[in-house]
């Protein structure tokens, strides 16, 4: 007796733009992810997540009535499971910073090409976290030369010292593979690790812990000892 097939992953895409949803909604069903719901601005895209759940939305940031980062903000507060991946033409630390904060999942920059537009949209709905390699060096670049926040300092210290490593390197945009390699563990570890940091720090994911490494000046301090 075979097993019955898989779901298809699901999407809702959010952007201001007809012809680029139109684009998106052809990259995504031809690679076998179903598209169930579109919006134009942020409070049409709250309202449509909310209502049909899809696996993952990929978010414009600059639309009219409601930005993307708000529109993520009032999404995750609903704790709706959707995964929310930015997609937008900026690339600025400011606005990546603010989309992680409010609990973006990833972001990426819509010169992306669709290859790596699928495989952000089904790493997102796995619980990895897809980052563009210039956002990661600029959100990097810029939390280093910021003063840590003390709050976000003192959490730190319900961590181990190895935790504490990890933390550092995953703040830095390090896959689990790189940083086994870095430290000298096994991947196994190392996605041990990230389980325990993010339960021990009431963290919802990848990319809060991301915000927290830079904010508790880890990343800065990791980076000042080699």
């Amino acid at each position: 007796m075979t097993e019955p097939a898989a779901a298809p992953l699901t999407v809702v895409l959010v952007d201001d733009q007809a012809l680029v949803r139109d684009g998106l909604r052809l990259i995504l069903e031809l690679s076998g992810i179903e598209v169930i719901g579109e919006a134009a601005d942020g409070a049409e895209a709250v309202r449509l997540v909310l209502d049909r759940r899809p696996d993952v939305v990929l978010m414009d940031l600059r639309m009219p009535v409601m930005d993307g980062v708000e529109a993520t903000r009032r999404i995750v507060a609903a704790g709706a499971r959707s995964r929310v991946v930015v997609l937008t033409t900026f690339e600025g630390e400011e606005h990546t910073y603010r989309a992680l904060q409010v609990g973006a999942t990833g972001y990426l920059l819509k010169d992306a090409g669709g290859e790596r537009i699928v495989a952000a949209v089904r790493s997102a709905a796995a619980g990895e976290m897809p980052l563009a390699p210039s956002v990661v060096a600029r959100l990097v670049s810029s939390f280093v030369s910021r003063p840590p926040v003390p709050a976000a300092s003192d959490r730190l210290a319900v961590l181990s010292e190895r935790e504490r490593d990890v933390l550092a390197l995953v703040g830095a945009g390090r896959s689990n593979p790189e940083i086994a390699a870095e430290l000298f563990i096994s991947l196994a570890t190392v996605k041990s690790h990230v389980r325990h940091i993010l339960a021990k720090l009431d963290l919802r994911d990848r990319a809060q812990a991301i915000v927290l490494a830079h904010e508790s000046g880890l990343v800065a301090g990791a980076r000042a000892q080699r």
